[in-house]
C-alpha cells in the first residue's frame, strides 16, 4: 500500500513553520537485515527512535546468520535492504563471488574494529619488544614483534591461523595492511585460490564474528580482526589482548554501508530517499556530544544489548561506544572516534571510499587483471549513489532538522583529500589508484593508467 510520507514540520528561528515536500512512497512495509555487530546501530536507533515511522516507514530489523546469507537475502528479495559490509556491493557488482549489482546511498560508519591476538601470541610479542612489556605500552602497536614467531611457525612447517570476517570486509583488507606493513604476507588470491592462502606467510579465513571469541579460546585462531563488542568480549573473557584498533590502521575508514539491489533502487527512489533521511537522522543522534561527551551512547548501548539486535552485555557494548576502548583491563584509553556515525561527513557515500576497496581486491588478486584507472571510477560510480543523498539531505536542511554545514559542500565532488594517516604513512589519492596501488612492497603491481 503507498503511503503519502509527510516530511517533519521545522521550527525556524522566526518560529514560523515550514512543510517540506511531501513523497509518494512505493512501499512502506520494509524488512532490513543486520549482523550482530556495534555498528547496526544506525539501522537500531532509526527504529526505536521512530526515524522510520516518521518517514512514513514500517520497518523490521532482522539478525541474519552470516554475511553470506544478508546478501542472499537481498538479492533474492527477503530482504528489501541491509547492514552490509563495505566491499560488499562493489564485489558484487563486479561478480567476486555472487554476481549482482548492489548500490548505497549510505556510509554507516567509520572505524570500529580491532585486532586482537591470543594470550599465547602477546606474551612473545612482549619478548620480542620490550616496550610492550607495560600495562600500557606505546600505541599504536605493529605487527613487527609479531613477524619472528610467524617466521618460526613457518620454519617448522606451520602457518599461524588467524580470523577475518568475510572476503570483502574490512577486516580482511585491514588485517592483511597491518601484517604487510611489517612485511608479512597474508597470502594472495588466485583465479584458483579462493581462500587467498597462496604465498601466504600465515593462513586467513573466515570466521563469523560471534564466533571470534571462541575461535581464539580454542587455538583455532592465534589473532582476529572484527568489529566490536568481540574484541572487547576477549578482553572481559581474559582470553586475548587487542593489539591495534583500524583507527590506527587508516584513520577514518568507511566500515558499514546500506546496501540494497539497483533494481530495488530504480523501483523504489522515493522509499529510498525516505530511508535515508530516517538513517542521517539516526546517524546525528548516535554522534551528538555535550561538553566533549557522548550523550546518547549509553541509551544506544542498552537498546543494541537486547537479544534481538546484537546481545552482548551492556558493559561490553558500552566499552567501545561510549568513547573508550579497553585494550587490556590495565589499559583503558580515551578513543572519541572509535565509532563515528555522523561527523566527519561519515555518511556520505564517497566515490574515494569506493576506489579503495576495490585497490585492495586488486592487491591481494580478489581481481585477477590489471585495469585502468577510469575502470575503478566507472565501478564505484556505479554502487555509490551520492544524488539520492543530496537529495534526503537538502530536504532534512529544508525541514531545519540539520544544518547545511552538516554535509559536504554541493561542490563537492567525491573524492576526498588526499591522506598519509596509514600504519605504513603511505600516501592514499583516490584519483590515483594505480599509483596507490604500486606503492606497496606485498601484492599485485599495476602499469595501466
Amino acid at each position: 500500500m503507498k503511503l503519502l510520507l509527510k516530511s517533519t514540520l521545522a521550527l525556524f528561528a522566526t518560529t514560523s513553520l515550514v512543510q517540506a515536500e511531501t513523497l509518494e512512497v512505493e512501499k512502506d512495509e520494509l524488512k532490513l537485515g543486520f549482523i550482530k555487530l556495534t555498528d547496526c546501530a544506525p539501522l537500531v536507533i532509526a527504529k526505536e527512535k521512530g526515524y522510520f515511522e516518521e518517514e512514513g516507514l514500517q520497518v523490521k530489523v532482522i539478525a541474519q546468520p552470516n554475511w553470506k546469507q544478508l546478501l542472499d537475502n537481498v538479492i533474492n528479495g527477503e530482504l528489501d535492504g541491509a547492514h552490509m559490509l563495505s566491499g560488499q556491493p562493489i564485489a558484487a557488482t563486479i561478480g567476486f563471488g555472487t554476481k549482482a549489482h548492489i548500490v548505497t546511498p549510505y556510509t554507516l560508519d567509520l572505524n570500529g574494529n580491532g585486532i586482537t591476538v591470543s594470550n599465547a601470541i602477546w606474551e612473545q610479542m612482549q619478548e620480542n619488544d620490550e616496550s610492550l612489556q607495560s600495562d600500557t605500552p606505546p600505541h599504536p602497536i605493529s605487527a613487527a614483534s609479531l613477524k619472528p614467531i610467524v617466521d618460526e611457525a613457518k620454519e617448522d612447517g606451520k602457518k599461524l591461523p588467524m580470523g577475518m570476517v568475510f572476503p570483502v570486509s574490512t577486516h580482511n583488507y585491514e588485517m592483511r595492511y597491518w601484517l604487510a606493513a611489517a612485511g608479512i604476507n597474508p597470502g594472495m588470491y588466485t583465479s584458483t585460490d579462493l581462500k587467498g592462502f597462496t604465498d601466504g606467510d600465515i593462513e586467513l579465513s573466515t570466521t563469523p564474528p560471534p564466533q571470534m571469541p571462541s575461535t581464539l579460546e580454542s587455538g583455532k585462531n592465534v589473532a582476529y580482526c572484527v568489529g566490536e563488542p568481540w574484541n572487547q568480549q576477549a578482553v572481559s573473557k581474559g582470553i586475548g589482548v587487542p593489539v591495534i584498533t583500524n583507527y590506527d590502521i587508516w584513520k577514518n575508514n568507511p566500515e558499514k554501508v546500506f546496501g540494497i539491489t539497483k533494481a530495488w533502487a530504480d523501483e523504489n527512489p522515493n522509499t529510498l530517499i525516505a530511508l535515508t533521511k530516517a538513517l542521517i537522522k539516526a546517524g546525528k543522534w548516535l554522534d551528538e556530544t555535550e561538553d566533549g561527551k557522548l550523550v546518547n551512547r549509553a541509551e544506544a548501548c542498552r537498546i543494541l544489548s537486547q537479544p534481538n539486535y546484537v546481545g552482548a552485555d551492556f558493559d561490553i557494548i558500552n566499552n567501545s561506544m561510549s568513547g573508550h576502548f579497553y585494550f587490556q583491563q590495565t589499559d583503558k584509553r580515551e578513543m572519541l572516534d572509535f565509532n563515528v556515525f555522523f561527523k566527519y561527513h561519515a555518511t556520505y557515500p564517497h566515490f574515494s571510499d569506493g576506489v579503495w576497496f576495490l585497490t585492495q581486491m586488486r592487491r591481494w588478486g580478489q581481481i585477477t587483471e590489471a585495469k585502468p584507472a577510469s575502470w575503478y571510477h566507472e565501478t564505484a560510480k556505479s554502487v555509490y549513489l551520492p544524488d539520492v543523498y543530496r537529495k534526503a539531505a537538502d530536504m532534512l536542511v529544508e525541514e531545519g532538522v540539520l544544518e547545511a554545514s552538516d554535509f559536504p559542500a554541493p561542490e563537492y565532488d567525491g573524492y576526498k583529500a588526499p591522506t598519509s594517516d596509514f600504519i605504513d604513512g603511505v600516501t592514499y589519492d583516490g584519483k590515483k589508484p594505480i599509483a596507490y596501488l604500486n606503492a606497496h612492497a606485498i601484492g599485485n603491481k599495476d602499469t595501466a593508467e
